[in-house]
């Protein structure tokens, strides 16, 4: 199963890229999955305030994902 994953601001700045195709497992996949597929931890992205939106609804990094789905990932920012 793929998914668009989209990074956002300082995130993307960090990671040093802007989107990516993630093949996943079909097995129940969620938005933790795909943290973990980018070889990052959930716990320092819930720590560091970034969420995640999945087909452009704010959601839990515990939603079901399905085949197509576009995930992205928004940290907190400041303006000035």
């Amino acid at each position: 199963m793929k998914v668009r994953v989209l990074f956002f601001a300082g995130l993307r700045d960090e990671l040093g890229i802007d989107d990516k195709i993630i093949s996943l497992e079909a097995n129940a996949p969620t938005v933790e999955t795909v943290i973990e597929a980018l070889d990052q931890s959930p716990s320092s992205f819930s720590e560091r305030g970034v969420r995640a939106a999945v087909n452009e609804e704010f959601t839990t990094f515990d939603h079901a994902l399905r085949e197509g789905d576009t995930v992205a990932f928004i940290p907190p920012v400041s303006g000035g």
